[in-house]
């Protein structure tokens, strides 16, 4: 018998998805034909970067084997049972809708990571976080090219495109794959490239949660020794009083292939209370990054330590980002420009909904700022992806951060507000929004860009049930 029609029969797929106990009383059953390193439990919570809008589900399937990852997905399909792929549990959007009978496919214990001899590609599983990533790599005197978030999924952010501290110079994070293994609208397991899935690879790079499940990648890897695997960065804090002058210098500043800064209106870790954060980035020596930053650091800041610093720590100053937990409906919008003049309206937003709330203190207000010249990699587009957004160099976001859902309506509006207003002076033709970064009420053409049209005829190619229906659905 096959596992879709256990799923059936034991009753854990269908009608009876919705009663936990039934739910639970079948899993042993179901287990059986799973690998023994994959769990199933139900009526277990599901914890998550953020609770706001969090998706909920009857059982979770915690995988040990890739191969269950297809046999899972498979019966779900049979039984036409909603389910959603989950591997750093970040995802922020309010898209989830697993509605009372669907299931989590939960691939976070998926880890294993494979250097190529000479070091210039590595495969990797969907659980492996950038962490990881960036420790095996310094460990095989490597360079892998990840996002900026320490505790997130690599091939989660990966498909939506993947912004990297270091694109300017090696390119976005779907630049770097060359091969997938995923399982497909059907449940089918296969291998794609470039070259044998031409349409399903360009969807897959960019709008990839929508076209498949991802297991396994192969990504490319730079050698590089530890001595040499290192960069300029750190803290360069400024008196809220300085934000205009910051703003004017961030909007001129050109940053180069080599460059890439951070600006956040957060807790000074002087003395807890709101101020204007940016963190500079050089993939270079110090002498050279205070050069190219020279228009930042002139402006007399009240903090700076910034120093070079290893490959294996680039991402630390954001690790207090990373605690799960918490509501954090968050907002974003893509900016060619910066103009002082809203970020002092944005910063007044931000304090008055800080102070108002104190249970709001960890909220922030961001964006983070990329090299978009003609010889960044990242902005150069050889077809064969489908994001759509290269073009843009500041990603601005507001993530008011609190506990009580009570204030869900209050936050939103905050969110809102923030968005709106930096929309307004953002310098684009139309709205431009990072799908990793969006609420999920974004229009989908804000989403996808100029790739939208194409990506729903291949949706309806490739999953004409729209099965991948849990983020963004085309």
């Amino acid at each position: 018998m096959r596992l879709g029609q256990i799923f059936i029969g034991a009753g854990l797929f269908g009608a009876g998805l919705g009663r936990c106990g039934l739910v639970c009383d079948s899993l042993d059953e179901i287990s059986k034909y799973l690998s023994p390193l994959t769990t199933a439990q139900c009526g277990v919570p599901n914890q998550r970067w953020s609770d706001y809008a969090a998706p909920n589900a009857s059982a979770i399937f915690t995988v040990g084997d890739e191969n269950d990852v297809a046999l899972i997905a498979k019966g779900a399909v049979k039984t036409n049972t909603p389910f959603l792929l989950q591997s750093g549990a970040n995802g922020w959007a309010d898209t989830f809708d697993l509605g009372p009978g669907g299931i989590i496919i939960d691939v976070s214990g998926l880890k294993k990571i494979t250097f190529s001899k000479d070091k210039t590609a590595v495969t990797f599983q969907a659980g492996v976080t950038n962490a990881e990533i960036i420790d095996a790599a310094w460990a095989n005197n490597a360079r892998v090219s990840v996002s900026t978030c320490n505790c997130v999924s690599l091939l989660g952010a990966t498909l939506g495109g993947g912004l990297s501290r270091t694109q300017g110079v090696y390119g976005l994070n779907v630049d770097q794959l060359t091969s997938m293994n995923i399982v497909t609208a059907d449940g089918t397991k296969k291998t794609i490239t470039a070259k044998n899935e031409p349409d399903l690879w360009w969807a897959m790079r960019g709008a990839g949660a929508n076209f498949g499940i991802v297991t396994s990648a192969t990504y490319k890897s730079t050698p590089i020794p530890q001595a040499k695997n290192t960069a300029w960065t750190g803290p360069v804090i400024f008196d809220q009083s300085q934000l205009e002058k910051v703003i004017a210098a961030m909007d001129k500043l050109v940053l180069e292939p080599e460059m890439q800064m951070d600006i956040y209106f957060t807790l000074s870790p002087l003395d807890g209370k709101p101020a204007v954060l940016t963190l500079p980035f050089y993939l270079g020596n110090e002498a050279t990054g205070r050069k190219k930053f020279a228009s930042i650091l002139k402006l007399k800041p009240v903090y700076e330590a910034t120093e070079v610093i290893p490959y294996n720590t680039w991402n630390s100053a954001g690790d207090a980002f990373c605690i799960d937990g918490g509501r954090k409906p968050s907002y974003t919008v893509g900016l060619k420009k910066l103009d002082p003049a809203t970020w002092r309206k944005a910063w007044n937003e931000y304090y008055n909904f800080y102070t108002t709330y104190p249970e709001a203190n960890q909220t922030l207000v961001l964006s983070e700022c990329y090299s978009n010249t003609k010889d960044a990699k990242s902005v150069k587009n050889d077809g064969t992806a489908s994001y759509p957004h290269r073009d843009v160099k500041c990603h601005a976001i507001a993530i008011p951060w609190y506990t009580s859902p009570s204030l869900d309506a209050t936050a939103i509006q905050f969110g809102e507000k923030i968005r709106s207003l930096f929309t307004k002076t953002a310098g684009t033709l139309k709205p431009q929004s990072y799908i990793n970064f969006a609420h999920g009420d974004e229009p989908l053409s804000q989403i996808y860009g100029n790739s939208l049209q194409k990506l729903q005829k291949l949706k309806s190619k490739y999953d004409p049930k729209k099965r991948f229906n849990q983020w963004f659905t085309l």
